[in-house]
C-alpha cells in the first residue's frame, strides 16, 4: 500500500490527473478547506546571551582571567572587588585535585587569584596569604567567588579576602577561605636555574610517587601529575614539572597555571622537609611573579625552618618565573 501511495504521489506531483475520489471511496476521508491567505512565518531563534556574558553591559570591568569574570572599583575608596564562578564542569582540570574524596581548590589557585588581583592594583608581591577554610567544589553546579581588595595603606600595602558561596543558595552568607596582604614588588629576582640539572645532584626515583600520594589521601588526576624528574643536592630538592598537553594551551591565560605550580610543590614530598605523611600548604609569604605563561618549570626547594620551605621556580631556559620566600 505504501508503495502504491508513493507512486500516486509522484504522478500527481508530475502534473498528471489522479482519481482521488476513487482512491478514498468508502474510506471515510473528506475534503477540507484550506486558508486562502499565505501562512504567517515567524522565527523563534535561540539567541546567545552575549549581554549577560559581557561585564561592560552590567557596568563592570573585565578581570581578564580564567577564574575571575569581572571587577568593580569600590566608590569612596581605591578598593576593588573581583567576582567569578568556579565549577568542575567549566574548569574541568579542577576535578583532578581531590583530597579525602572531595574536589578541593588547590592552594596554588588562591595564590593565582591573589597574583591577578595584585596586578590590577599595582601590587606585584603577595606579602602574606593564609588559607583559613578549604574550598570544596560540588559535583554539579558551582560556587560564586569574590576577591575583595582593600584600599592602600600608607606603605601601599593592601589587605584582601577570598569568599565563596554556593550558587544554589544565593541568600546564604559568604564563607571566608583566605586572607592576605598585597604589596609593591620588591627587588628583581636574584636566582637562575640555567645549569640543569645542577652539577653533583643525585637523581631521585619517582616510580609509584603518585600512587603513594593517593594512599595518603591526595588523589591527583592526570592534569596535576606534572612531576617528571627530581634530584637531591645537599639538603635541597630540584625538580622538573610539566603541564600536560590537555591543558597546555591554557597556560598563557594564567600567571602560573595552578595545576603546574601545584606540581612544583610536589617536589616538597621528595625531600625531608615536612616529615611523614601528606601535607598541604596553608600559609604563603613573599610570593612574586616574574614571568607568565610557562608550561614547563624548573624548581628548587630549600628548607627554611620547622616545616617551612622556600621555592625558586624558573622556566625551561632557567629564567625566573616565581619565587616563594616561605611556604
Amino acid at each position: 500500500v505504501s508503495a502504491v501511495l508513493q507512486a500516486l504521489g509522484r504522478v500527481h506531483v508530475a502534473g498528471q490527473d489522479v482519481d482521488w475520489e476513487a482512491l478514498y471511496a468508502e474510506s471515510g476521508a473528506r475534503r477540507v478547506e484550506l486558508p486562502t491567505y499565505a501562512f504567517q512565518h515567524q522565527h523563534y531563534w535561540l539567541l546567545e546571551e552575549t549581554a549577560d556574558r559581557d561585564p561592560a553591559s552590567m557596568g563592570l570591568g573585565s578581570a581578564e582571567h580564567p577564574l575571575l569574570g569581572a571587577m568593580v572599583p569600590l566608590p569612596g575608596s581605591d578598593g576593588v572587588v573581583f567576582t567569578g564562578r568556579l565549577a568542575v564542569n567549566t574548569q574541568r582540570w579542577l576535578a583532578d585535585h581531590a583530597v579525602g574524596g572531595m574536589v578541593l581548590l588547590p592552594g596554588t589557585a588562591f595564590a593565582e587569584l591573589a597574583i591577578r588581583a595584585g596586578d590590577q592594583v599595582g601590587c606585584g608581591r603577595i606579602e602574606e596569604l593564609t588559607l583559613s577554610a578549604p574550598l570544596t567544589l560540588p559535583e554539579s553546579g558551582g560556587v560564586q567567588l569574590q576577591v575583595s581588595v582593600d584600599g592602600a595603606d600608607g606603605s601601599d600595602r593592601r589587605a584582601f579576602v577570598v569568599y565563596t558561596r554556593d550558587e544554589a543558595e544565593p541568600e546564604a552568607s559568604w564563607t571566608e577561605h583566605a586572607t592576605g596582604v598585597l604589596a609593591p614588588q620588591a627587588a628583581p629576582p636574584s636566582f637562575d636555574l640555567a645549569q640543569w640539572p645542577p652539577a653533583g645532584a643525585e637523581p631521585v626515583e619517582l616510580d609509584g610517587f603518585y600512587e603513594e600520594m593517593a594512599g595518603a589521601g591526595l588523589v591527583y588526576g592526570p592534569v596535576f601529575q606534572g612531576l617528571r624528574a627530581a634530584w637531591r643536592h645537599g639538603g635541597d630538592v630540584y625538580a622538573e614539572v610539566v603541564l600536560p598537553e590537555s591543558v597546555r594551551d591554557e597556560a598563557e591565560r594564567f600567571g602560573v597555571h595552578p595545576a603546574l605550580l601545584d606540581a612544583a610543590l610536589h617536589a616538597v614530598g621528595v625531600g625531608d622537609f615536612v616529615g611523614e605523611g601528606a601535607a598541604l600548604p596553608f600559609a604563603w609569604s613573599g610570593v612574586e611573579l616574574y614571568a607568565s605563561g610557562a608550561s614547563v618549570l624548573r624548581v628548587r626547594v630549600r628548607g627554611v625552618s620547622g616545616g617551612e620551605v622556600s621555592l625558586e621556580v624558573a622556566d625551561a631556559a632557567g629564567l625566573p618565573v616565581v619565587s616563594v620566600e616561605s611556604l
